[in-house]
């Protein structure tokens, strides 16, 4: 139950042994079978999402390629980047790497930036939010940014939703692209991203290339846009992963969207409550609307955490310590799809007794 790599999928197993029993990791990445593939996985990912049309779905190696991939394709000059975590801030200093001028507005961790408060200069191409920080377990409300969307309706907007899809209920018609990885909510082997983005973006990057301006090689926008239009990808893909997440979230809109949104929601609240009502711990995130849904941080005194890591193993459950600079006094609890209500429940006990 850490966040990422996490349980696999209930239904893995399963679709594991079938794609081994019919060779799906052996067969051509420019086969017809290939193709079908990408199709399924494809559709049901526009269906579990309520994806538009008008927006192209790639697959890269991870979400972490997305936000060099999406820099090189989308921003010229400039990026501004909310940070409020680990993940956050790598996105801002990748765009520094890449020798654009990478501006951020940025929070102590624990919080989320208050977008009443943003000075976004014209000048600024993409706006990159994360959605759900998986260092911290804050959760930036939609609702900001769509604001943003409103006062900035020219700019382009990335949305991180890496921890949090998907659960998290996100208007695609009011941001340019967003992008996860299969191996936190979709309980999948990692080595698999996922990237959505609109018109908007196609026609920005097409337009630096024209330009002269690299935007990669194998994996620009245009070469995956090449290759998409007929199902297929630049270069030989974790085809058995695709697969994967084809069937897995097949399984997911079998078992309907809103029915996971409601049992993440009730598992969250098990867990914060036990969270808020320990005597030796407490939510990271104080202010409960920035609370994670997906990524439960648990705050305690430095060193302390192992004691609770171990009691948890002990009883069957692996979690995670905190990330970075709070390894030690942070605990991160895993609530995703596969994860039962009677897991959440009995982990919600332990920590009670540990209180």
């Amino acid at each position: 139950m850490t966040p990422g790599p996490s349980e696999l999928y209930f239904t893995a197993e399963a679709h594991l042994k079938t794609a081994i029993r019919k060779k799906i990791g052996s067969i051509s990445h420019r086969s017809s079978a290939f193709q079908d593939i990408y199709k399924h996985t494809s559709t049901q990912l526009r269906e579990l999402l309520n994806l538009p049309d008008n927006y192209q779905l790639f697959f890269t190696s991870s979400a972490t390629e997305v936000w060099e991939r999406s820099l090189q394709n989308l921003v010229r000059y400039e990026s501004f980047h909310l940070v409020n975590g680990a993940f956050s801030r790598r996105y801002r200093d990748i765009s520094v790497e890449l020798g654009k001028n990478a501006l951020s507005a940025e929070v102590a961790d624990g919080g989320v930036v208050d977008v009443d408060k943003l000075l976004i200069p014209e000048t600024t191409e993409m706006i990159c939010f994360t959605h759900n920080e998986t260092s911290t377990g804050a959760m930036q409300p939609f609702e900001d940014i769509y604001r943003i969307r409103e006062a900035f309706p020219d700019k382009l907007i990335s949305v991180d939703v890496v921890s949090s899809a998907p659960d998290a209920e996100l208007d695609f018609s009011k941001i340019d692209m967003a992008y996860f990885s299969v191996q936190k909510c979709f309980g999948l082997p990692a080595g698999l991203g996922v990237w959505m983005l609109n018109g908007k973006c196609i026609e920005k990057a097409a337009t630096l290339e024209k330009d002269g301006i690299s935007t990669g090689s194998y994996h620009s926008v245009s070469s995956y846009l090449k290759k998409a239009t007929v199902f297929q990808t630049p270069e030989t893909p974790n085809v058995l992963d695709i697969y994967l997440l084809g069937k897995v979230a097949e399984d997911m809109n079998t078992k309907g969207i809103l029915q996971i949104r409601r049992e993440t929601t009730y598992k969250s609240a098990v867990l914060y409550q036990a969270l808020e009502a320990s005597k030796t711990m407490t939510p990271f995130i104080k202010e409960p609307k920035h609370r994670s849904r997906t990524v439960i941080v648990g705050a305690m005194e430095e060193g302390t955490n192992e004691q609770v890591l171990s009691k948890l193993e002990k009883s069957g459950f692996v979690i995670g310590k905190g990330y970075g600079a709070h390894k030690q006094h942070h605990i991160r609890i895993a609530n995703f799809p596969t994860h039962s209500k009677e897991q959440i429940e009995l982990i919600a006990d332990l920590i009670a007794e540990n209180s």
